[in-house]
């Protein structure tokens, strides 16, 4: 039986204003730096965003816990249409707050390859009309926003003129919200109308963002408390961020399992209680990850930040892989602050997969220069985003699995694309972009 992945902290930071003085607690918060976006993707700027024919304001079909949660579709014609009638529903993914759907647009149709027009552009020329579906709050629970899909799908079937069937997906949490969505209404005998579904570095499996950087938005949040609106702790501790995260901590003190919080088992049990997937529609996947099973390089248990200000260290590591008790982070003024350690816990960061630049984004935040190649490590794992058929809580022994040939019921998907290097998470490569064209060919 596997060992249980667990964090443990050896040394408490619970009270740690107390037995500092208010000058060393200042030197720890200004050696974190600000408090910036570390564990999201930063918004897409250059660019201009195509002004949509229609933006519908959308609210939920049904409650999730009491709450009814809402949000906005910008529809798209396409070249020659005058209504909707070939309709791509494109979600939006993890983030606070509310979706930026120019933004959306931005990011989709930005050019990636000499000569090729954008993404969003080509759908259009091949007379499919795209629907970009935002959210009002992207941190709250997944079924939540998944209501606000259901809309949009009945919606986009409402206004449709003629009969062509949907295609409906998303990108990163996106396309858990449509995959949800999709096999609730199934669930429900509601005719969804969709003949394809597709998720574009879907963490199906789980997500992963280094455990001692969570610890480290917490203590950082402990000793300088933002003024100025939500931080990364805030982040992490959002409904979205513990059901999505294979391993999530609640403070800098905890210690415990790592696998087994409240909201992401709820989350797994509803999957479970509508059908895991939806069965109807052909299901596509793409990954930003590679598929040989080979890993990006970086080494496990190696010192990231090393930070020696006189009296001052501050050390943050790459996961080790797997062992007990394996240090991952400390701070200490002479004697120890704060010390972390996991045990069971597999090399994440080095994994083949969609990438995040946390590390970069903290160091740049902390004036520290690193190697560059330990920017940015794994986010969504390939075998996560291919939808691997495995137990959601016990797959982390397959992060290095070759996809290259992998039978038909090893995925959820009926067919998927892995990048041909590791490149950053949701981002728009010309592999998965002409795979996915490839596939809308024949609809």
């Amino acid at each position: 039986m596997p060992q249980e992945p667990r964090i443990d902290v050896e040394t408490r930071a619970h009270g740690i204003e107390s037995s500092l003085s208010a000058e060393q607690v200042e030197r720890i918060a200004e050696a974190l730096g600000h408090q910036g976006v570390w564990f999201a993707a930063p918004p897409e700027r250059s660019g201009q965003a195509r002004p949509p024919e229609q933006v519908w304001e959308l609210v939920g079909d049904s409650p999730h816990h009491g709450r009814l949660a809402t949000g906005r579709a910008a529809v798209h014609l396409a070249e020659g249409h005058d209504a909707l009638t070939r309709p791509l529903i494109l979600a939006d993914g993890f983030n606070y707050g509310p979706s930026d759907l120019d933004e959306l647009w931005r990011h989709f149709n930005k050019p990636y390859a000499p000569g090729k027009p954008g993404f969003l552009d080509q759908l259009s020329t091949l007379g499919i009309d795209v629907i970009l579906l935002g959210f009002d709050q992207r941190h709250i629970a997944i079924q939540a926003n998944a209501a606000v899909a259901v809309t949009a799908v009945q919606r986009a079937i409402d206004e449709r003129w003629g009969d062509d069937q949907l295609v409906v997906g998303g990108v990163s949490m996106g396309g858990l919200i449509t995959r949800y969505a999709l096999a609730r209404m199934e669930n429900e005998r509601i005719d969804h109308q969709t003949e394809k579904y597709f998720s574009y570095d879907s963490p199906h499996l789980g997500a992963w963002i280094p455990l001692v950087l969570q610890q480290l938005a917490y203590l950082h949040e402990a000793l300088d408390p933002r003024s100025d609106g939500p931080g990364q702790a805030e982040l992490i501790r959002s409904p979205a961020a513990q059901q999505q995260l294979w391993g999530w901590v609640q403070n800098a003190d905890y210690s415990g399992p790592v696998t087994d919080n409240a909201l992401r088992q709820e989350w797994i049990e509803d999957l479970r209680r509508v059908g895991w997937f939806p069965m109807r529609p052909y299901k596509l996947g793409m990954a930003n990850g590679t598929g040989h099973g080979v890993g990006n390089g970086l080494p496990a248990g190696t010192p990231v930040f090393d930070l020696n200000l006189d009296a001052l260290q501050l050390v943050a590591r790459f996961q080790p892989d797997m062992g007990e008790l394996q240090n991952i982070g400390t701070v200490r003024f002479g004697a120890p602050v704060w010390t972390s350690a996991t045990s069971h816990v597999p090399a994440f960061d080095g994994a083949p997969g969609g990438t995040l630049d946390a590390w970069g984004r903290l160091a740049d935040a902390m004036g520290l220069t690193i190697e560059p190649r330990f920017r940015s490590s794994c986010f969504v794992p390939a075998v996560s985003a291919v939808a691997l058929a495995r137990d959601p809580y016990q797959w982390q022994s397959d992060l290095h699995l070759d996809l290259s040939d992998l039978p038909k019921d090893e995925t959820q998907l009926d067919a998927f694309c892995c990048d041909t290097t590791d490149t950053e998470h949701s981002a728009v490569s010309a592999p998965l972009i002409e795979w996915f064209l490839e596939q809308l060919a024949g609809w």
